[in-house]
């Protein structure tokens, strides 16, 4: 086994002290030579030199464990009780690589709890935005009626409590929203795993945004004629909202007169991929790794004009990811986007 280099200040230590130790205990212990002979003076020079090695070795780890545990208790991001006696050592290299460790896992910590209260703060922001645009919607129009003399004329009335009602429903949306939201990240989500036909369930969502989709001319469709049902697992409700919210999206997103093609293909030998393709306006790259954030918007004015929470995606991909599956982005700025997501073949 390779002896440690750095335990040779201790090897040093017990020479030095022991042929100092053999000098003095010869004078001492001469008549050693000439009762008990040279054997014996040979002996008590080993006993004596294994004492001064293990005797300054102890000390120095002592040495060292004590300056440490000062270190840790005054560097306030190290933890004293992190600092067991038995991992200390006089091997330098050792305990930097060890200390080095310790602290790289400790900044990721602060690294990672500093991303979260920057988070946290966006989230609080962006949830008071949210919330504060349809409210004053909301008041404003009401104290019009209220003080402004309008709720005597029923055309000026009707319009204004019209008005009123969309910023109330844009909050029972948010609201709606946030307490899904809230529930998939505190309590999980459970899943009701049923066999079902893919192809029926996107056609149902066609079928109920087709009004939606004639008003900005989009055209709904499959990406080709399907022959047979496709059959997947996982929950129905779940998967529809999924859905929901993705074709919801391309019409809004998507340009007037554009197409929305949704696809389903084999992903391997267990899963299926549906695909929602969209000729739109595309996503800049700087914007794909945030755009399942919550409220996270890629162009703040147009998206609040369009309507919605901003939570879509947020629980698009909290569904997909309580089925153990995953989704996917690919898009292209000014050609389109498509959204994927796997889900398991139904045996």
């Amino acid at each position: 086994m390779k002896f440690k280099k750095t335990y040779s200040y201790a090897l040093w230590s017990a020479i030095y002290l022991t042929i100092i130790s053999v000098v003095l205990a010869t004078i001492t212990y001469y008549f050693i030579i000439n009762h008990l002979g040279i054997g014996a003076l040979i002996f008590s020079i080993i006993l004596l030199f294994l004492l001064s090695f293990f005797i300054i070795q102890y000390r120095a780890e002592h040495f060292i464990y004590r300056r440490l545990k000062k270190i840790y208790q005054d560097v306030s991001i190290l933890d004293e009780k992190d600092l067991r006696r038995d991992s200390v050592t006089t091997d330098i290299d050792k305990l930097s690589k060890r200390m080095q460790k310790f602290v790289e896992g400790k900044s990721l910590e602060i690294k990672s709890l500093t991303k979260r209260d920057s988070f946290r703060r966006d989230f609080l922001g962006n949830v008071a935005h949210e919330l504060k645009t349809p409210l004053f919607t909301v008041q404003g129009y009401i104290l019009t009626l209220l003080e402004g003399g309008a709720i005597d004329d029923k055309q000026i009335r009707t319009k204004y409590l019209e008005r009123a009602n969309k910023g109330v429903e844009r909050l029972v949306a948010v609201i709606k929203d946030l307490d899904m939201i809230a529930k998939l990240e505190n309590d999980g989500m459970k899943i009701d795993m049923k066999v079902f036909n893919i192809l029926e369930l996107i056609q149902n969502v066609f079928d109920l945004f087709e009004m939606k989709a004639k008003k900005r001319n989009v055209t709904l469709k499959f990406d080709k004629i399907y022959e047979f049902p496709i059959f997947v697992k996982g929950d129905l409700e779940k998967i529809e909202q999924v859905l929901i919210n993705l074709v919801v999206n391309s019409i809004k997103y998507g340009k007037p007169n554009g197409i929305t093609t949704v696809s389903v293909d084999s992903y391997n030998q267990k899963k299926f991929i549906i695909k929602v393709n969209d000729n739109g306006e595309g996503i800049k790259q700087e914007h794909l790794s945030r755009l399942f954030e919550r409220f996270y918007r890629v162009d703040q004015s147009r998206s609040r004009e369009q309507g919605g929470s901003g939570l879509g995606l947020s629980i698009v991909k909290h569904i997909i990811e309580a089925h153990n599956e995953t989704i996917l982005l690919k898009s292209t700025y000014g050609e389109g986007s498509e959204f994927s997501f796997t889900l398991q073949k139904a045996n």
